[in-house]
This record gives C-alpha cells, sequence and structure tokens, in this order.
C-alpha cells in the first residue's frame, strides 16, 4: 500500500467529507424520525445517501488528484497551500450545508435548493432573520464551523500529508485511480446516464426521499438547473405582469367572476357543463413520438390500425398540436398543463419539484390513487423526482418489470416494451379493487432504436428497426390494452385519453416546422360521445382542463388551458409552440415567431407546411409576448399551484 501514500490527503478528504454527510444523515433521521419511520424500508435512505456523497466527493477530488499525479515531487511543495485551502474550503462548505439544513427542512419540507440560492441576493434580509428566529442554531453553526477549521488548520500537516512516491509508480496508477474516481462520480457503469437526484427517490414521502441525498448536492444541482432557466424577458422582451396575465385570461374559458385568488394570478374555478357524482378513474396513455403523419385516421401513413378502430368509440381531436418536441415538454403540457416557454420543461427545473400544480396532485386530493406507469428508467428527464413531488403517489418503473421476473417481457435498450407496459397497467388497475385512480402510462417502443418483440406485426418496412414499424407495434400495444381492459370491471368507469407527447424529428425549412407539432388524441369513456371529431384548432395544454370537464367535478386550477367543451363556435383555434428558443403562437391560420433579441415576426398559414410571411399584428405579438411572460413569471414567484400547497 505504500505505492498509494501519495493519495493519503486526498483519501482523508473524501473520508472526513463522508463522516460529515453520514453523521448529518443519522441526527437528520432522528430529528424526523416520526416522519421517515412510516415509509417502508426507510433505511435505503442510508446507502442512497452514501452513494451520493461519493459521487460528490469524487468530483470535488479530481482536481487535487491530477495534480498530485502530474507536478513533480520537488514542485509539489508550491501546490501544498492551495491544496490545503481546496480541501478546508470544500470541507467545510459541507459542514455548513448540514448545519443549515435541519432548520431549512422544517421552513420548506425540503433539503436546500433553489430557495437557498434566491437567498443569498437578499444577505441583508437573510442575516436579520436568522438572527432573529434562528439564533440558538446560528450560533451553534458558528461555534461548530468555526472549531472545524480550527482543526483542520491546526492539524493540516498530518491530515493533509502528501508523503514521497515516485513520479513514474504515481503516472503508472493514474489510469486505476483515475477510473476509481470516474465511476465514483458517474454512480454507475451501467446506467446509460449518470445518477442524478431521481435515483434517490424509492419512496412516496419527498422528505424521506431528500434525505438520502446531500446538501451541497442538492444546492449544487439547483445551481447547475439554473442554466435551463432562461429569462424571456431578456430573449423575447418585457411586458407588466399584470397585463401578462390579463392577455392571457381572455384566451381561457373562464368568466372573470370565475378567478378567485389575486394571489395566485391564474386561479379559477373550473365547472363542468354536467356535474357526476361518479369517480371516474382517468387514465392517459402518452404516446412517445406519435406524430399525426403516422396516424391513418388523420390523414397519415396507414400505420394505426387499433387506433383508428377506436376512434368509432370516442371522440378525436384531429386538429391538435404538441407544445413543444420533446417527452418533458408533452408531459408538462398534459399532467399540469402549464405553458411553453423558452426555459426547461418543468419536469426538470429546480423550482418545480414540489409544489406545483398537477392533475396527480388534484385527483389525489380527491382521494384517488395516482400512479406514473413506464417501461423505463424513470430517473430519465428527472421525472421521478417531479412526480414524486407533485403528486405521483406510485412511480412503477423499469426496476419494477425487473423485480416481476417475466422471462417473456421484451426489453429494449429504453426499457421494456409497449406490451409489457399495458400488461402492467391492466394488473395495477385492476388492484386498485374498486378505489378510484388516476394514471399516467407513457410508452417507450417508439423510439430509436426502435426495439420491440418479433412476430406481433405485419411490418411496415422490409427492416424491422424503423420508425413505422415501432409505430405500428406501439399502436398494436394500444390495441392491446383496450382488448385487456374491456374485459375488466374498471373499464366502464375510467376515462382514457391516448395523446401523444411530441412527434419524432422535429425539423422543417420554416422557423418552427408546424407540421411537426401536429398529433393524436383520442377521448374514450362514460358520457363521451362516440364516433366523433373535434375539428377546432387546439393545444396540447387545452387536454388537461377538457379531461376535468368529461370528468364532472368542480375544481379550482391555475391551468391557462381552455375547456373545449365549452369553448363557443365562434372562438378562433389557439396552439403553443416552443421549438428550440423560438415561440410560435397561433391563432387560427396566423402565426406570431418570436426568437431570441429579435422583433416578432408573423405568417400566414396556407397549410401545416406552408407559410407566407404576413403584416404583423401588434395586438397578435403582444399576447403572443404574454404567454411566454406569464409562464416565466408563474414558475419564478411559485403562483402556479392550487392554495392549499405550499
Amino acid at each position: 500500500m505504500k505505492k498509494f501514500r501519495y493519495l493519503k490527503s486526498l483519501f482523508n478528504f473524501i473520508i472526513l467529507g463522508l463522516a460529515i454527510t453520514t453523521l448529518s444523515r443519522i441526527i437528520l433521521y432522528f430529528i424526523f424520525n416520526s416522519r421517515v419511520a412510516e415509509t417502508p424500508q426507510y433505511w435505503k435512505l442510508f446507502f442512497i445517501g452514501l452513494r451520493f456523497d461519493l459521487i460528490l466527493l469524487c468530483y470535488l477530488s479530481f482536481l487535487p488528484f491530477v495534480i498530485l499525479t502530474f507536478v513533480p515531487y520537488r514542485y509539489l511543495v508550491y501546490f501544498k497551500r492551495f491544496i490545503n485551502i481546496y480541501y478546508i474550503f470544500f470541507l467545510v462548505i459541507l459542514l455548513f450545508m448540514e448545519l443549515a439544513t435541519p432548520n431549512f427542512i422544517k421552513q420548506y419540507d425540503t433539503r436546500p435548493n433553489r430557495i437557498f440560492l434566491d437567498y443569498l441576493v437578499y444577505p441583508k434580509e437573510v442575516m436579520g432573520t436568522l438572527v432573529k428566529s434562528y439564533l440558538p442554531s446560528l450560533i451553534f453553526a458558528v461555534v461548530v464551523v468555526t472549531a472545524f477549521i480550527y482543526f483542520l488548520v491546526k492539524k493540516r500537516f498530518k491530515v493533509f500529508a502528501t508523503p514521497y512516491v515516485a513520479y513514474k509508480q504515481r503516472l503508472i496508477l493514474f489510469p486505476l485511480i483515475g477510473f476509481l474516481l470516474f465511476l465514483g462520480a458517474r454512480g454507475s457503469l451501467t446506467s446509460k446516464r449518470p445518477i442524478n437526484a431521481s435515483n434517490a427517490v424509492f419512496s412516496f414521502d419527498q422528505l424521506t426521499n431528500c434525505l438520502g441525498l446531500n446538501s451541497f448536492y442538492t444546492v449544487a444541482f439547483a445551481g447547475y438547473c439554473l442554466k435551463n432557466e432562461d429569462n424571456a424577458v431578456k430573449m423575447y422582451g418585457k411586458m407588466d405582469k399584470a397585463e401578462a396575465y390579463n392577455r392571457v385570461k381572455k384566451y381561457m374559458t373562464a368568466n372573470a367572476s370565475d378567478f378567485t385568488n389575486a394571489a395566485i394570478p391564474l386561479l379559477h374555478t373550473q365547472t363542468p357543463d354536467s356535474l357526476s357524482n361518479q369517480q371516474y378513474n382517468v387514465v392517459i396513455f402518452l404516446q412517445e413520438s406519435l406524430g399525426a403523419e403516422y396516424v391513418g385516421s388523420l390523414g397519415g401513413l396507414p400505420l394505426t390500425p387499433e387506433f383508428d378502430k377506436l376512434t368509432k368509440e370516442g371522440l378525436l381531436f384531429t386538429n391538435l398540436y404538441s407544445t413543444g418536441t420533446r417527452s418533458v415538454r408533452g408531459i408538462e403540457a398534459v399532467v399540469t398543463g402549464f405553458l411553453p416557454s423558452p426555459s426547461e420543461s418543468v419536469v426538470k427545473l429546480s423550482n418545480s419539484q414540489s409544489g406545483f400544480f398537477s392533475l396527480a396532485d388534484l385527483f389525489k386530493e380527491r382521494g384517488y390513487a395516482t400512479s406514473f406507469i413506464y417501461g423505463g428508467m424513470a430517473n430519465f428527464d428527472n421525472m421521478a423526482s417531479f412526480f414524486n413531488g407533485n403528486g405521483f403517489e406510485d412511480i412503477v418503473d423499469q426496476d419494477d418489470f425487473d423485480a416481476d421476473g417475466n422471462k417473456y417481457a421484451f426489453k429494449g435498450t429504453w426499457g421494456y416494451s409497449d406490451e409489457d407496459l399495458v400488461t402492467k397497467a391492466n394488473n395495477y388497475f385492476k388492484s386498485q379493487k374498486g378505489k378510484p385512480f388516476f394514471s399516467l402510462m407513457f410508452s417507450t417502443s417508439n423510439h430509436d432504436p426502435f426495439e420491440f418483440p418479433d412476430g406481433r406485426i405485419q411490418l411496415h418496412d422490409k427492416k424491422k428497426t424503423t420508425v413505422n414499424n415501432a409505430i405500428k407495434y406501439a399502436d398494436f400495444s394500444i390495441g392491446k390494452f383496450f382488448e385487456m381492459a374491456k374485459r375488466e370491471a374498471y373499464f366502464k368507469n375510467t376515462i382514457f385519453i391516448v395523446i401523444a407527447d411530441h412527434n419524432t424529428r422535429t425539423v422543417g425549412k420554416n422557423l418552427v416546422p408546424v407540421n411537426k407539432f401536429h398529433i393524436p388524441a383520442l377521448l374514450i369513456g362514460p358520457g363521451i360521445a362516440k364516433n366523433q371529431k373535434y375539428n377546432t384548432l387546439c393545444s396540447q395544454i387545452d387536454m388537461a382542463p377538457s379531461l376535468l370537464d368529461r370528468a364532472g367535478i368542480t375544481v379550482q386550477t391555475p391551468m391557462p388551458g381552455r375547456d373545449l367543451f365549452k369553448l363557443s363556435n365562434h372562438v378562433k383555434g389557439r396552439a403553443i409552440m416552443q421549438f428550440h428558443d423560438a415561440n410560435a403562437f397561433r391563432v387560427d391560420n396566423q402565426v406570431v415567431i418570436m426568437q431570441p433579441f429579435k422583433d416578432p415576426v408573423q405568417f400566414k398559414l396556407i397549410s401545416d407546411t406552408e407559410m407566407v410571411p404576413a403584416p404583423l399584428d401588434p395586438e397578435l405579438a403582444k399576447d403572443a409576448l404574454a404567454h411566454v411572460t406569464a409562464a416565466f413569471n408563474l414558475y419564478n414567484d411559485a403562483t402556479y399551484k392550487i392554495p392549499h400547497k405550499k
């Protein structure tokens, strides 16, 4: 082991870091024991915590490791002071963040996050609050941190010593140690993506899950996510908040008297056409990349015979447009009804990981069981973290399919096949035994590299692994799901919506390829007209309010989308499409496109694929800006919620 002596300081740095985070986690467990102990297998948080602590410490170890490896020993004396300061600085920050955690959790029910960063720009107010409300904790933290710094400075020559090891020997060991640090920082070699906060989700309790992280990590992750939160004002132009909200409201189906809470700008009471005493189950079957161009009943390729047959049993939306080009954008629209903006989807943004409005939260308040069922890994695109914090009680993903041990299941690159998904979902719904449920199912098979089981469909293309064949298989699975569901008792009491998250590759010659945003949606269930079509232009954000209408319940909601069943025939359709950093606001056949740091431009749509320049309508341009500005303000002000949420 003598050949590793030159890394003594690095090993001690990691050990001290682990000691801080582990001791803190144990203390937090005892502080919040009454809450944590209610979670089955709560002990997992300690193993998860160790994993995330190592991820953080391995990241922090790269720089000193490189210096200790490549700097010749006779010159290392000039770097020792820097390395010692580096170690002390990060260990002190690690300790400070853990000391700040208990009171932060008591205030916000989670570890320090984006809110912690936001408060750093208000040092006077924050310090005043700490002194007045948390003086004993503040004094304790100052004493502990001071003592810790004194210890490290006093013992630095012993703790952070760098014994001599030959330069050649250090170079030989570099690949091995470098690989171990890389592995530790990535968290896994088997996962396709580095481990992220979603991998800490193992329970229904947000607090228990966050204890499996450490506060340095959660704040750093929140800071990293800030790069995704583009400022709409800087990109597209300024607009007063009140004006923006008023312009958004005029596109909604709510009346002025429906808006009930000035503190939550878009909160309104939505009343259905007819109230129902029945608690209908609600299932959203979100289809990966199913563009209208592939749907036979929408004039596309003949790839969806099962979906096309089902249109005879429900209401088909023929003129529906997605809000974006990514799955998280589709999830954002369908599950939360939130407006698209140049920022990342709220599924990935740090300030919406809890307390953000969702259909799941709304139904959960009404006593529904809520679930997300997905054949892939739920940590993809931060889905598990977002869902766990916003009303989804049960998250069923690839790990649960693995645990089934079904040797006949088909597992591809992106997870289990759609066929396995619908079978799992049907069994799950049966297991509810009459309790009302809300569920989001999300397919995987229609995704490059387009893998699916053999012998299920007659191939459309000679080569098996093509988008056309994958869509045909996804359609086969839709048919299989409804075939199974119709044999079950829950079917007659369930409202289903089959809808795409987005289209496949969104490309085109126009500033915004409108045709690539055209997607299908089919509504089936009790009270839904059969063999009918809704032909007015509409947006993905209109689906959630319309779904609530068919459920027959009166609700309070901040959703700006329209209840299409209450929309007057003379009102022009509207759709909003975010294409990278361009935002298209369409009303009827007129489209205003906003691009960063440019004046808006307007086009007339001759068809989905043909746009001609048109004179800019200043009012329409303001309406377009208002919707993006409203999204920016709703997110940043944390006002996209219902009153009971913190």
